[in-house]
Formats: C-alpha cells, structure tokens, sequence
C-alpha cells in the first residue's frame, strides 16, 4: 500500500506509543469521527478472509469490566501480565472497562482472569 507523506508520517508516530496512549488514541478518533475501529476492522477482515479462521476462534480478548474494591492490587496483576510501568499500568485499569489482553488463547485468559478476579476485579471473556 502505498501512503502520502503525512499519512506514513502519521504511521511512523503512532508505531511509537506505547498500549496506553494507543488505546486513548483509538477513543479519541472513534468519538471525534462517530466510528468504531472495531466494526471496521471486523468489515475489512470479514471481506478478505470470508469468515473466522480456527485460530480466531481459540483466542479471546480480556476485558476488565470493573476496578473493584483492591485497586492498587489490580494494577499490580496487570503490570505483571503486560510488562508495563506502574504508571501505565494505572492509567490503563482506570479506564475500565478496558480490554487489558487482545487475542489470547482460552488458557492464558482463564489464567489472567482468574489472578485479576482474586485481586477483586470484575472481568469478562470475550
């Protein structure tokens, strides 16, 4: 595909952030435009590809649905599974409900769940 000068400019930029400041990002243009990126990924995919490969199907996202009452230990769990910053780790589980995993097979995310549930949070499997 070939790109103008601003649009791989803007590529080059956003390959920089880090989840955190992608993920606002995403929001941010979803909300200024009245799109979803996720109904258009999920066009586009669907067009390429027919229907849903076998791998898609054995991977699931983890959504924290809710912080609960043990923040601080929330955000621990998700600092260890992610590899992020205090900070980021912290300003991701403050935007719950926030998927925190994209794409992971039943295991990990059973795993994930289970250590974010014991720390008090509500999570969801998607």
């Amino acid at each position: 595909m070939s790109l103008t000068d601003k649009a791989q400019q803007i590529l080059d930029l956003v390959k920089e952030l880090s989840v955190v400041e992608l993920n606002s990002l995403v929001k941010a243009l979803e909300e200024e435009f009245g799109v979803s990126a996720a109904a258009a990924v999920m066009v586009a995919w669907g067009a390429a590809w027919g229907e849903e490969s076998s791998a898609a199907k054995d991977t699931v996202n983890v959504e924290l649905t809710e912080i609960g009452q043990q923040k601080i230990a929330v955000i621990k769990v998700v600092k260890e599974a992610l590899g992020l910053d205090l900070k980021a780790a912290k300003d991701l589980v403050e935007k719950a409900p926030v998927v925190v995993k994209e794409n992971i097979k039943m295991e990990e995310a059973e795993g994930l769940k289970a250590k974010l549930e014991e720390a008090g949070s509500k999570v969801t499997l998607k």
